[in-house]
């Protein structure tokens, strides 16, 4: 005998199909990264990441009208400085290149939601996402003097306009320092976005060649995730509530949607997913070779993100998406 219950009967009409969907993706959702450099008039298109350009900060203005428009209610932002040294100076003077691109996005489109990325591997030398003890080169960052940094990083970028800091160097205590910061500052009303479980990923690449902070020697693996741990996450997770984190994120996204599965489970902050630069380059160059169909590999894929427990999606496909969901 038949089932008395027969699920293909949900799925007979594309109207009826709509009325039963679980998981709906919408430009609400989205995060659009930027990546500013100095300059005038400048879009230059990064190689390993087609679509995905460095741009001056009138050419960044641009792009945030553009993701306003879409309806995409935030953008982040990264810098490349003309300048780098071994005290990430370019991360924390109130005319770095970050600071300077959160005024004018915040005078050109008020409404809009400025995210600023508080690290320090685009603006060190070394490519570290922090200061090197003496002499190191396995890639070993010191973690408390780091901390000041990153807090007068905050600060400043608070100071220039930005709306929620996002620190990402995975140092320990940077979001009960950075929180200090900005309350000592007058800024107890800005939020901090954490990247909570930031593991040290190979989906990475891309990223490093448009925002020009690959290092220089050794790796990140000191300090970032080490991708076979899940329950990690959840303790870095705990730690950075504990310490006043306002939401957190899961970086990378894609091999990861049980880590971000669990955050949510294990929290009721609002969970961001980030979907990374090589997770974005793979589907691209899928794409370009006509092996896949971009659209619908987007859309499932931030879908997933979104079932597995993702309240925002930080992804370089969100303009498109925002077209394709219009």
């Amino acid at each position: 005998m038949f089932p008395t219950h027969r699920p293909r009967r949900l799925r007979s009409h594309p109207q009826l199909r709509r009325m039963v969907q679980e998981t709906v993706v919408t430009t609400n959702d989205l995060i659009y990264p930027l990546f500013a450099v100095p300059g005038e008039s400048v879009a230059q298109e990064v190689s390993s990441m087609p679509g995905v350009y460095q741009l001056s900060i009138d050419k960044v203005v641009e792009e945030a009208k553009e993701v306003y428009d879409l309806g995409i209610p935030a953008v982040i932002l990264f810098g490349i400085p003309t300048e780098k040294d071994t005290d990430a100076t370019g991360a924390w003077h109130d005319h770095g290149i970050v600071q300077k691109a959160s005024t004018a996005v915040k005078e050109a489109v008020p409404d809009l939601i400025v995210i600023v990325d508080t690290c320090l591997c685009e603006y060190t030398q070394h490519g570290h996402c922090g200061y090197l003890e003496t002499g190191d080169l396995t890639g070993r960052v010191l973690n408390d003097p780091t901390l000041e940094l990153l807090k007068k990083t905050a600060v400043s970028q608070a100071k220039a306009g930005a709306d929620i800091i996002a620190p990402s160097g995975m140092m320990d205590g940077f979001v009960q320092a950075i929180r200090a910061g900005l309350d000592e500052g007058g800024f107890e009303d800005i939020p901090i976005m954490s990247y909570a479980a930031k593991y040290s990923s190979a989906y990475y690449g891309p990223f490093r060649d448009a925002a020009e902070s690959a290092p220089q020697f050794g790796d990140r693996r000191t300090y970032q995730m080490d991708p076979a741990n899940s329950r990690e996450a959840i303790k870095e997770i705990e730690l950075d509530i504990a310490e006043g984190a306002d939401m957190l994120m899961v970086k990378p996204a894609l091999a990861y949607m049980d880590i971000i599965w669990q955050v949510k489970q294990a929290s009721n902050l609002p969970v961001a997913a980030y979907n990374v630069s090589g997770e974005y380059s793979m589907v691209k160059a899928a794409a370009l070779k006509g092996w896949v169909d971009e659209e619908k590999v987007v859309m499932e894929t931030l879908t997933s993100f979104k079932r597995s427990g993702a309240d925002m999606i930080l992804t370089y496909h969100a303009k498109d998406a925002a077209r394709w969901l219009s």
